[in-house]
């Protein structure tokens, strides 16, 4: 059966958020598509609503976070992201809820962005059995309720009263790697940034105890299948959610 073509995502903006549940999250697919946008002069801004620390069985969780929080520091410096941010929840256990809405959308009216980006928040990520983690779903559940929220002045009133202005401008939230995924970013000439930033997590990678891995053939088997769908070389691939009642999937 012939897949669905993907459709090129819109590139009319110019600051874009990244929220996400640990550090390597958007390494696994999506940073080679940060290093398009941040080369063409855009400002991507990264969230990182935990440090990661219940990551690496072998290190424990006070050490592992200021570690982990390095490593994302540096794979963001690899493609051009100059702001990062750690809410400091605790890695394992996130909850959806009005409070997690609550601290992104307080970023989200700090960072004023015109696009959200979040992981893959479905069940799984084929769409059948490979399950999703809980925490991934937390956080792009709530990042999508979040940037909604965002624009309601009544809504967590109390960062409007402390001087946070409504931010409704939010166009649409975009959830990488997701199994619903129509639309992908051509990464071709930016691939290997991309490659570089998901090494840059090296006691991640190396506490996961993956016989063998390398990230680039990793990372290529994936991007050379959305390829074929968008009709380029490499890509990486989003879900669109639309925030503007009736907008399209910009």
């Amino acid at each position: 059966m012939t897949e669905t073509p993907l459709t090129p995502l819109p590139e009319d903006w110019h600051r874009a958020l990244v929220v996400v549940a640990h550090p390597d999250d958007m390494e696994f697919g999506a940073a080679a598509a940060v290093a398009r946008w941040t080369g063409q002069g855009k400002e991507v801004v990264y969230c990182l609503v935990t440090s990661g620390e219940a990551g690496i069985d072998g290190i424990d969780p006070q050490r592992a976070g200021p570690l982990r929080e390095a490593e994302q520091r540096e794979s963001c410096r690899v493609v051009g992201v100059e702001q990062v941010e750690f809410l400091h929840l605790p890695d394992g256990v996130l909850e959806y809820g009005v409070a997690l809405r609550r601290r992104i959308a307080e970023v989200v009216r700090r960072h004023r962005p015109d696009v959200v980006i979040t992981n893959n928040f479905r069940d799984t990520w084929d769409g059948a059995v490979n399950l999703n983690q809980a925490d991934h779903i937390a956080a792009g559940r709530a990042s999508l309720d979040a940037a909604r929220d965002a624009g309601n002045r009544w809504v967590f009133p109390e960062q409007v009263e402390a001087g946070l202005a409504p931010w409704p401008d939010v166009r649409a939230v975009w959830a990488a790697a997701s199994p619903g995924a129509r639309h992908a970013v051509d990464v071709t000439a930016t691939f290997e940034a991309g490659v570089e930033s998901l090494r840059a997590h090296r006691a991640y990678l190396e506490g996961l105890g993956w016989a063998d891995f390398d990230p680039d053939a990793f990372l290529r088997e994936g991007a050379r299948a959305a390829g074929a769908r968008a009709g380029v070389e490499l890509a990486s691939t989003f879900e669109v959610f639309p925030l503007r009642w009736g907008g399209g999937d910009g």
